[in-house]
């Protein structure tokens, strides 16, 4: 009997250290694992990474150009490095610079969404919660002016995750949301990009050359909790009701307190086929690689070069900011003091 005990006592302390650290430890389990997350050393109180897009960005792009961007990047990330500094929670962050974003016609989304092979806009977005994995998401609406905040209200007023086309515009009218007539979100450079693709679909050409638009934040506030969000016009001359990675849980977005939270950008069908933002989070879970590691194992080992890329925010608050194209319009920031907007390598 001594010798069974002398046995069973170390395994008992192990389940219940399990057990502790279980994500189904209680209702109250992803306070429990902010807390922890908060008491690491090096934890910084919180951060937040964004991005723009990614694709082939030429670096002989006109230098006023280049200054609207960054200018643009800057704002965005100020906006949430200001909302998380003063406490706010990530979510909130996150849907701030996203519908920032939306609003910026410069970018793939909301306002600068591409046109669909039709001639008119397809929008999709998806946000989620890392503390208790909540998450909402919605595609193919054509009349919403930020898509992310509709994306919010699926998550916090439906039991459902994806509500796509007239059912998420049907939505849409019940939650009162601001609304805008298709030709709200028409651009002249994306216009001229429509164009441009309907001519080199004439003439059966491979590929369009343009960047994979896309914008995204991730963030960690001083609670230790995690938050994800995308939002994208899709690609010019999409057909079919065509929806990429952005709106699909686990491909474009995602986010989990006991790893990183997650947002893409690129060629969509293969951020799907390799459920790149859980396959992130699976990596540091399962296999204990840092976010950085898991990061590029996937995106540098996984798709093919000039697919896209991923920013990402881990639990302790190291970023990480991975792409295999050209370039990604991107931007990070810190408690710790880094601010930091960049296209190219």
């Amino acid at each position: 009997m001594t010798r069974t005990l002398r046995v069973l006592l170390p395994l008992a302390s192990l389940l219940l250290l399990a057990a502790a650290r279980s994500p189904q430890a209680g209702p109250g389990s992803g306070k429990d694992r902010a807390e922890v997350v908060l008491s690491r050393p090096g934890a910084v109180a919180y951060a937040i990474a964004i991005h723009g897009g990614a694709g082939v960005i030429s670096k002989r792009l006109p230098e006023a150009e280049k200054r609207e961007y960054v200018r643009s990047l800057e704002a965005a990330l100020r906006l949430g490095q200001e909302a998380l500094a003063a406490g706010g929670s990530s979510l909130d962050a996150v849907e701030k610079v996203v519908r920032f974003l939306e609003d910026d016609p410069k970018f793939n989304a909301g306002k600068g969404a591409v046109y669909t092979h039709d001639g008119t806009h397809e929008m999709d977005a998806a946000i989620m919660r890392g503390r208790d994995l909540a998450c909402g998401a919605v595609a193919g609406v054509t009349t919403v002016k930020n898509p992310i905040s509709l994306a919010r209200l699926v998550m916090e007023r439906t039991s459902h995750v994806l509500l796509v086309g007239p059912g998420a515009e049907r939505f849409a009218d019940a939650m009162k949301v601001p609304r805008e007539p298709n030709a709200y979100f028409d651009t002249p450079k994306r216009y001229k990009e429509w164009q441009e693709a309907l001519e080199k679909e004439r003439r059966k050409a491979a590929g369009s050359g343009e960047t994979h638009g896309t914008v995204g934040a991730v963030a960690l506030d001083r609670h230790g909790d995690l938050a994800a969000a995308t939002s994208t016009g899709g690609t010019t001359g999409k057909r079919y009701g065509r929806v990429g990675d952005s709106p699909i849980v686990g491909a474009g977005t995602y986010a989990d307190n006991r790893t990183c939270a997650i947002s893409a950008t690129g060629a969509g069908e293969e951020f799907i086929r390799h459920a790149v933002a859980h396959d992130i989070s699976a990596l540091m879970e399962y296999g204990g690689l840092t976010l950085q590691q898991a990061a590029d194992r996937v995106i540098h080992g996984k798709l093919k070069p000039g697919d896209g890329g991923v920013i990402g925010v881990a639990r302790d608050g190291s970023i990480a900011l991975v792409f295999n194209s050209e370039g990604m319009f991107r931007g990070a920031a810190d408690a710790g003091g880094r601010f930091e907007v960049k296209i190219w390598e």
